[in-house]
């Protein structure tokens, strides 16, 4: 590779991890815009946004540990000897931190005497997702009792159990979340067969950082004539992965199955919306 080459690519490296930092951090702001100018959760699933902040403070774990601990460094540069350094980069932090600030904005909706929003009485985390919750609250626990148990020298030794793997299941604990966490999303939109109260802008901004984030981490492997780099950050591959399947089905959803949904809250006299408000079909109900 020229040395030409070698900062064109570095320089759309660093642009691309920026953009896909932007796309996704302003993925988080039209939705609870959207909830406050219709002062109502209702379309929003309270699974996905009770489990999203977790989610996001065991991302900004891993990329703060790969970016600033000499240890999980040095333990990192011991398993992938053919790497320059890991493939984590400051804006993969700066993402995660904004993140855990915009969804705990967002849970917090869910709170009427913080907001005062409409909440409806069947916006309650289910029981699965509440053992998924603590599932991955005591996940990297586990890991590091393994880490003190097995490890030889407390957990410095990276040909054995060691530090770097407790980080790693903080990123499979993210990368679970992502996966579960779309799910009751899905599902609600399909029970109201409607995407009102769920906004597509933060969909495309998603989806435009999944595809930006995939580029980077090719660009950052290819850079390093190491392809083990993806393989050595799996949470931001598949995170991009996962990330694209289920944007791709909400814009399934809003653009074809249920575009035509009217959003009877805009539509619809103070008259028609009571006996729906608090309906046990709140599917139809928070239409409104």
């Amino acid at each position: 590779m020229t040395p030409q080459l070698e900062i064109f690519i570095r320089a759309l490296s660093r642009f691309l991890g920026w953009a896909y930092m932007l796309c996704w951090s302003g993925s988080f702001y039209p939705q609870p815009i959207t909830n406050w100018r219709r002062k109502s959760t209702v379309g929003l699933s309270i699974d996905l946004s009770t489990i999203n902040p977790l989610g996001f403070v065991c991302y900004a774990i891993y990329t703060s540990a790969f970016l600033y601990s000499p240890v999980i460094r040095s333990q990192y540069a011991a398993r992938h000897p053919a790497s320059i350094e890991p493939t984590v980069r400051f804006n993969d932090f700066a993402f995660a931190a904004h993140a855990v600030v915009m969804c705990i904005i967002m849970y917090s909706q869910f709170w009427p005497f913080i907001w005062g929003f409409h909440v409806s009485r069947f916006q309650r985390v289910s029981w699965l997702m509440a053992g998924i919750f603590w599932g991955c609250v005591l996940s990297p626990l586990v890991v590091i009792v393994a880490v003190l148990a097995q490890s030889p020298d407390g957990g410095y030794d990276p040909s054995t159990w060691a530090w770097i793997d407790v980080i790693y299941s903080f990123s499979y604990v993210k990368l679970l979340i992502t996966i579960v966490k779309y799910m009751p999303q899905v599902a609600l939109n399909y029970k109201r067969q409607s995407t009102v109260g769920w906004n597509i802008g933060t969909i495309l901004l998603d989806m435009a950082g999944g595809v930006l984030s995939m580029l980077q981490l090719v660009l950052d492997s290819s850079l390093q004539s190491d392809w083990s780099g993806i393989t050595g950050n799996p949470v931001k591959l598949l995170l991009g992965n996962v990330t694209i399947f289920f944007d791709a089905i909400f814009c399934i959803q809003h653009y074809v199955l249920y575009r035509d949904t009217p959003d009877l809250k805009r539509t619809s006299g103070p008259s028609e919306q009571s006996p729906l408000l608090d309906g046990q079909d709140d599917t139809v109900g928070d239409r409104v």
